[in-house]
């Protein structure tokens, strides 16, 4: 058996506490299910006994948590796995809110990313993007699917080149340091090359 040894409000969430067992952290709580079940400081229990607690009680309130964190805007699988961890809620119930998510149709890393590539390909390069989406748990077949329907690359590219480029005169060192912002955009070479070119021409003409 083991002991509770102190049940404490958390600070960003009044409703829930923190549960520790023998003096180390063992889960996060609604208030509500402490009270349900009786729990107190200095209470003997089986582990395994407070994590089926947690989960029976919880499963709901961590769903309903988890519609309301995603409600602003779309979220992937990990951003809501790691909500759902801050708050305190045990593997077994994140597990579940997940399944359930995906299952009603809240949930869906590709869809995900086929929005976020489409908004960031008008300000950013496709290697950039990719990495923010792999970064944010999306996998890699996710990414390159999205990526794969991402259009006008060069034309994103050759605005970002006039934006900077406005009010400067386009000489060798001021283009080098307007490609280098093109490579750091996360445009590939082939892109910022051609979009310079382009640009160019346009100068030119």
């Amino acid at each position: 058996m083991a002991v509770i040894t102190s049940l404490t409000p958390q600070k960003r969430d009044k409703t829930r506490c923190n549960v520790e067992v023998d003096g180390r952290f063992f889960c996060g709580m609604e208030l509500a299910t402490v009270l349900q079940n009786g729990l107190n400081a200095g209470m003997e229990i089986a582990p395994e006994t407070l994590a089926a607690i947690q989960l029976e009680s919880e499963r709901a309130t961590a769903l309903d948590k988890a519609l309301g964190h995603i409600s602003a805007r779309m979220k992937t699988e990990r951003e809501v796995r790691s909500f759902l961890e801050k708050k305190g809620y045990l593997a077994e119930v994140c597990e579940s809110v997940i399944a359930r998510m995906k299952e009603l149709g809240f949930l869906d890393d590709g869809a995900y990313a086929r929005l976020y590539a489409e908004s960031a390909a008008k300000r950013k390069g496709t290697r950039l993007i990719a990495a923010e989406l792999r970064a944010k748990g999306v996998s890699d077949e996710a990414i390159g699917e999205a990526l794969g329907d991402v259009q006008g690359g060069e034309e994103a590219a050759k605005e970002i080149l006039r934006k900077y480029l406005r009010g400067k005169e386009a000489d060798e060192a001021t283009l080098r340091r307007a490609y280098a912002r093109l490579i750091a955009k996360g445009f590939d070479y082939d892109t910022a090359r051609a979009a310079l070119r382009s640009l160019g021409e346009e100068y030119e003409d």
